[in-house]
C-alpha cells in the first residue's frame, strides 16, 4: 500500500483562522506522516524501503519521539543503520580519493529525509489546490483574504505555484491578495520587535508596557522561517 497524506481539504484549515493558513496545512501533513511513521508503517515493507534509504532529518526525529513510541523509533534506526553500514561501509577500510568518495557518499546518505519528501510532493499539491480554489470558488476567495497573515516562506510558495495553476488573468490578483497579508503582518511584526528593543533603553527604566512585543522574538522566527522556536 502507497501512504498519501494528501487527502485534507484545504477549505477546513483556512476556516481555523489565527496564523498563516500554510503553516497550518503542512503541520496537519505534518502531524499525519508522523503519526503513521511511528505506527502503522512499520508493518509497510514498501514504506520500510524507503525510510531505511533516506532516513529522517532532526526536526522529524525529533517529533517522531515525542509520539512516545520509542520502539517504533528504535526500529526505524536499527534497519536505517544496517542500510547505512550496507551501502557506505562496506568493504575494507578505504585511502585516497575512495575515501574521498565513501565520505561524500556517507554526506549525501545523511542529508535526505523521508517525511521531507512526502511533505514537499504533498504541499507542492496542495498549494495548486489553494490556487485552484481561489480562482473557482468566490466564497474561498473572501476567506483567503480574511486570514490573519502569510509567513514569507509560505507567502513566496504560493504565488510560485499561482504560476502554474492559475489563469494568467487571475494570478496577479491571487498574487496581490497573499502580498497584502504578508506585508501586513510583516508591518506589525516590525513594530513589535522595535518596541521590544526600546524596552532595554535606559530611557524606558520604569516603563512596564511591553503591548504585543514579548514574543516578538519568536514571532519573527516563524515568520521568517515557518518554525517556531
Amino acid at each position: 500500500m502507497r501512504y498519501d497524506i494528501t487527502n485534507i481539504p484545504v477549505t477546513e484549515v483556512f476556516e481555523e483562522g489565527d496564523g498563516c493558513p500554510i503553516c497550518r496545512l503542512r503541520n496537519k501533513l505534518e502531524e499525519r506522516a508522523i503519526e503513521y511513521i511511528t505506527g502503522a508503517a512499520m508493518m509497510e515493507p514498501d514504506i520500510r524501503i524507503e525510510t531505511n534509504k533516506k532516513g529522517f532529518c532532526l526536526t522529524h526525529y525529533r517529533q517522531m519521539l515525542k509520539q512516545r513510541n520509542r520502539l517504533s523509533v528504535a526500529l526505524t534506526l536499527e534497519t536505517r543503520l544496517d542500510e547505512l553500514e550496507k551501502q557506505v561501509f562496506s568493504g575494507v577500510p578505504l585511502f585516497g580519493k575512495s575515501a574521498q568518495k565513501q565520505a561524500k557518499d556517507a554526506d549525501r546518505r545523511s542529508g535526505t529525509c523521508f517525511v521531507c519528501d512526502q511533505l514537499e510532493d504533498a504541499m507542492n499539491k496542495m498549494l495548486a489546490t489553494v490556487c485552484r480554489t481561489y480562482e473557482g470558488q468566490r466564497e474561498f476567495r473572501q476567506l483567503f483574504e480574511r486570514q490573519d497573515c502569510l509567513c514569507l516562506p509560505h507567502f513566496a510558495d504560493l504565488v510560485a505555484a499561482s504560476q502554474g495553476a492559475m489563469s494568467k488573468k487571475e494570478q496577479p490578483y491571487f498574487a496581490k491578495a497573499a502580498s497584502e497579508l504578508a506585508h501586513k503582518y510583516l508591518t506589525e511584526l516590525r513594530e513589535d520587535v522595535r518596541h521590544f528593543c526600546k524596552m532595554y533603553d535606559h530611557s524606558n527604566a520604569g516603563n512596564n508596557d511591553w503591548g504585543n512585543s514579548k514574543d516578538s522574538i519568536e514571532r519573527a522566527i516563524w515568520f521568517l522561517t515557518t518554525r517556531e522556536p
